[in-house]
């Protein structure tokens, strides 16, 4: 009997054609496919009691025969299926499911009908068995959706691609979402907090709106309890402009501060710190011009007590009140002092009853609010004020742990010609030292120098001392923390980290309108652009923060770009490019960039006070409105009679009621209370004669363009259109 194993093929002739490595390599996969094949078929012939060398029918050499034909047709046919697509080879070499391998072995294996329909229901059973099997293991190999947290945390604005990792969904499920609520959005695209609120709201999902720096937290250092000491208070004066806050700090500091201010007015936030008898007081000088409303904020936030100068020939002003309420948001105690008493007019219980509207009553009218009346000009009451500083600080028992690492905040930033970067930093805790490796907002750096409030270099500083520094490799922007850290690495990564988000939010900020809003207001609106240059960073928010509140619904002011340092060449091509105006604040452009400002039609303005910036910026702002439209009536007229000739039409013989009738103006004809005709003047005659006036009391004789309908009784006006310029 002859066997597989003892079959043994002839070898072929060698093909004259050559075969390449590509369809050698083929031929040779295949017949190890057909190998395994085969090895399965034997397998589960002995399965199913077919003897592996055992005796066929002559119906088994049939099958044999022509599986053998099958065979090579289906050998050719794989050959020539691989050859064209070798991906297909995956799919033929893949091994049969048990229901597919038994079905296979009853078509070869010679059982008889009945057999076969035995086997139906196990080959059905197998069948749902593989199919349950292959979801059950599709399913393991799905990736699972995490839960929606009840709470996530985020900024004012946050893209797309972070929410949804945030809130553990598929981007495309939230792009979805917000579509329906009508935003076009993409993955990369940055939606609001509270577009997030109510996205979220649809999850039973909270949110948590956290500002830049709380979500790039600095581990601050253990505060021991035992290492505190006291530390001195940090004072800001605040009160209305011109009401002797500056006057007050020189006198205490007895220097000429004031002297330095362009218009006798503050322009900056002064720090500096005194030492009476031994204890050493932080002051702080906050503007009181309204523009500067930014600055108080900042003074107000950082200080202990808030000094708040009233005139008392002035009495309470708007700002007056503006700083009551800063510093009750801050929730910081309120001396009051009563300036000016040596003057005529002073009135120092009109401003008690006034500020006791406001909440502040006087002690000896049964309140708890401190007045020290003063003469700052006079040096009067001066002593008692700083003794009362000295008395509420005591009682509000004021600390710091000098052993930690420095942290304090940003009061001014600008650029020194020969220093680079600088800052002022109010300390509020820990000790700074020359060296120290620091974040401050989204900049970093090292101490390079110190300098007190005098122009002093120094060493260290301890806490509640203004302090210039140096070494900064941005200017940051007033009000942003300042912190040192471990080393440098770490720093250069939070202020990465923290100017990267920046980008985002400045990028939501400035919005995407759509073209059809965006043409609608260019044609019904205007506006006026701006670059500010100035000294300092904190008089760029102040100016940009003024003059940005003058926008109004058809003028808006818009601020192209705003930094400190002197006009320079690229300032005025960014001008030239937008189309803007160049306001520098106390800084100058070179003769260089001047003539290039004059070449390219960029107008540069130069300031030393701030009010002069916001009063010119509202006059351009009105120079843009179209003016108002006003109509005048000039005179009223009265048909008396209507004369018709053949050649020239209808006129109507009329009597100035009142006013004057001039020929230039527009006539509107009235009948029974209805205006039924508004057109201009053919003639008017008076005697026979053209004229262009015709005035009260006199008769006349007038014809109107395209129109004769005129009858007795018809009253008519002469009027004009006055154009107005439009205040804002």
């Amino acid at each position: 009997m002859i066997t597989p194993k003892n079959i043994k093929k002839s070898p072929k002739a060698p093909s004259s054609k050559p075969h390449s490595s590509r369809n050698t390599a083929s031929s040779s996969k295949t017949r190890i496919v057909i190998k395994n094949k085969v090895s399965q078929k034997r397998d589960i012939s002995e399965h199913f009691g077919v003897s592996k060398s055992g005796s066929r029918t002559n119906s088994s050499k049939i099958h044999s025969g022509i599986n053998r034909k099958s065979s090579k047709n289906s050998y050719l046919t794989n050959n020539t299926k691989i050859q064209n697509n070798s991906s297909n080879l995956i799919m033929q070499t893949a091994p049969p499911t048990a229901a597919q391998a038994r079905e296979r072995t009853m078509r070869t294996s010679g059982h008889s009908r009945k057999d076969r329909n035995q086997l139906k229901d196990s080959l059905s059973q197998d069948s749902v068995n593989d199919e349950l099997e292959t979801n059950e293991s599709n399913a393991s190999l799905a990736p699972k959706q995490s839960a929606i947290p009840s709470k996530i945390e985020i900024m004012e604005s946050i893209q797309i691609g972070n929410l949804a990792k945030k809130m553990n969904l598929r981007p495309n499920e939230i792009i979805g979402r917000l579509m329906r609520m009508g935003e076009m959005v993409t993955i990369n695209k940055s939606i609001d907090a509270e577009t997030v609120t109510l996205l979220a709201a649809d999850y039973n999902c909270e949110v948590k709106v956290v500002s830049l720096y709380d979500d790039t937290l600095i581990k601050e250092e253990n505060r021991l309890v035992e290492e505190e000491i006291e530390r001195p208070p940090i004072v800001t004066i605040m009160g209305h402009v011109d009401h002797g806050k500056t006057m007050l700090l020189d006198t205490i500091r007895t220097s000429k501060v004031i002297d330095t201010e362009a218009g006798a007015i503050t322009q900056h936030i002064g720090a500096y710190q005194v030492d009476t008898n031994g204890n050493k007081i932080t002051f702080l000088d906050t503007p009181g011009h309204e523009a500067f409303s930014a600055m108080r904020v900042r003074g107000a936030s950082v200080t202990d007590i808030v000094i708040l100068v009233v005139a008392a020939d002035d009495g309470v002003k708007q700002q007056t009140i503006e700083a009551i309420a800063h510093a009750r948001e801050a929730k910081v105690p309120i001396i009051v002092a009563v300036n000016k008493i040596d003057l005529p007019d002073a009135n120092l219980e009109n401003v008690k009853k006034a500020l006791s509207e406001h909440g502040l009553a006087a002690e000896d009218w049964g309140g708890d609010t401190v007045y020290c009346p003063i003469s700052a000009k006079e040096n009067k009451g001066i002593d008692e004020l700083l003794k009362a500083i000295l008395l509420q600080a005591e009682m509000l028992n004021l600390k710091a742990n000098p052993k930690m690492r420095a942290t304090g905040y940003v009061l001014e930033a600008n650029v020194d010609l020969g220093k680079g970067s600088m800052a002022t930093i109010l300390l509020n805790n820990g000790t700074l030292n020359e060296g120290d490796i620091f974040v401050v907002g989204s900049c970093s750096g090292r101490i390079r120098a110190i300098y007190n409030d005098i122009g002093k270099s120094i060493k260290t500083a301890l806490p509640s001392t203004p302090v210039k520094i140096t070494g900064i490799d941005s200017i940051p922007e007033t009000g942003d923390p300042f912190q040192v850290v471990e080393n440098e690495k770490y720093g250069r990564e939070v202020a990465s980290k923290r100017q990267h988000y920046k980008q985002i939010n400045s990028v939501t900020e400035a919005g995407q309108p759509s073209l059809d809003d965006l043409g609608s207001w260019v044609k019904t609106h205007k506006e006026l652009k701006v670059i500010i240059k100035t000294d300092v960073q904190g008089t760029v928010e102040a100016i940009q923060d003024g003059i940005q509140r003058l926008s109004t619904k058809d003028v808006k002011v818009r601020v192209v770009h705003g930094a400190t340092g002197a006009i320079s060449e690229s300032d005025v091509n960014l001008g030239l490019a937008s189309h803007s105006i160049i306001i520098g604040f106390q800084v100058r452009a070179t003769q260089r960039v001047s003539d290039l400002a004059e070449r390219s039609g960029v107008d540069i303005k130069y300031y030393n006070v701030i009010y002069n910036i916001i009063d010119d910026i509202k006059q351009s702002m009105e120079g843009l409105l179209e003016p108002e439209r006003i109509e005048e009536i000039t005179g009223t007229l009265e048909v008396r009679q209507v004369f018709k000739i053949s050649k020239f039409g209808n006129i109507a013989g009329c009597m100035v009621i009142s006013g004057n009738i001039n020929r230039n103006n527009t006539m509107r004809v009235i009948r029974d209370g209805i205006v039924i005709y508004t057109g201009n003047i053919k003639s008017l005659r008076r005697l026979k004669e053209d004229v262009t006036e015709v005035k009260e009391g006199f008769e006349c004789g007038i014809a109107f363009e395209n129109f004769n309908d005129l009858k007795e009784k018809d009253q008519l006006e002469n009027f004009h259109i006055k154009e107005v310029a439009r205040k804002l």
